[in-house]
């Protein structure tokens, strides 16, 4: 049997793909801005909570994350 794609459907297969991506480096973008516990809890680690990663990485991989599923929802499956 052939499945048959529904005529007015929103998405295709490309389209989940991408959301999917985009999903996959938002995830990222957060793992990479967690963390920071420090062992001691009265000493405030500087250089961990303001890292490079946490303060210029993550956000970036966030909005491109963010990007990436505008442009899976904005996209035309194809005739």
């Amino acid at each position: 049997m052939l499945e048959k794609k529904p005529e007015n459907a929103m998405f295709d297969k490309q389209n989940y793909r991408w959301m999917i991506i985009g999903a996959v480096v938002v995830t990222l973008g957060l793992l990479l801005m967690s963390g920071g516990k420090s062992p001691d809890p009265k000493v405030f680690d500087y250089k961990e909570v303001y890292s490079f990663r946490r303060i210029t990485i993550a956000p970036f991989l966030i909005i491109i994350g963010l990007i990436i599923e505008v442009y899976a929802i904005m996209r035309r499956p194809k005739a």
